[in-house]
């Protein structure tokens, strides 16, 4: 039979190594949690050329490109859409912007990197073209294909100097390590929606709202 003294000193070297198990689990769960928040994969969630500066076009004109072709990272996915030089008309970030209707409504896509179960903010400036009817521009973003946001822009009162550019934004959950960003006109005529300045951050580094 163990003495008195002996079964106290092994209960207490039982409670010490729960304890020290204790505060070991804790500390791995902290440094995991750190591990995320600190991780560089938001920084490769940025969308490429987000301000669509890339290719570079003739100042004061546009270039159109068709389905199946880049604009840098992007891929127009249907239809065709018009890449603006600088000075062609305002623009929010750098000096180029894309319209989602070329001479038929087109769509851009990106691959994007994403942790899986993450939730993200989509952000991005909205205007029109203002030289052509429809009055009322829309539009929608898809998400891995599946519709996220509606949008429209009421041209009325704008101009190429002066677009009046507002600010559009909505998130999503992340399901995998990758996720699909596409946006795509719903206006049917040549003069159609205007985006700029994309971006996509995640909400372990920003506040998102519902």
């Amino acid at each position: 039979m163990k003495a008195w003294s002996d079964l106290f000193i092994t209960r207490t070297a039982g409670v010490c190594r729960r304890r020290i198990f204790t505060v070991v689990s804790l500390t791995s769960a902290l440094i995991t949690v750190g591990a995320l928040v600190s991780a560089p994969a938001d920084a490769s969630t940025q969308p490429a050329n987000g301000s669509f500066e890339t290719p570079v076009v003739t100042a004061g004109s546009y270039h159109r490109f068709s389905a199946g072709e880049s604009i840098g990272a992007w891929t127009v996915t249907t239809g065709t859409v018009d890449l603006s030089g600088a000075g062609l008309w305002e623009t929010v970030n750098g000096v180029q912007s894309l319209e989602l209707n070329g001479n038929t409504p087109g769509a851009v896509s990106q691959r994007i990197s994403t942790l899986p179960l993450t939730k993200y903010k989509v952000s991005y400036w909205l205007a029109g073209e203002p030289i052509g009817g429809p009055s009322l521009k829309t539009g929608q973003v898809l998400v891995n294909g599946q519709v996220t946001q509606n949008f429209s822009f009421d041209i009325t009162g704008k101009s190429r100097p002066h677009m009046g550019y507002v600010p559009m934004e909505f998130t999503f959950l992340s399901l995998g390590t990758s996720t699909t960003l596409q946006f795509a006109t719903t206006t049917t005529y040549a003069y159609g929606p205007v985006i700029d300045g994309v971006k996509v951050d995640s909400c372990l580094l920003v506040l998102c709202l519902p």
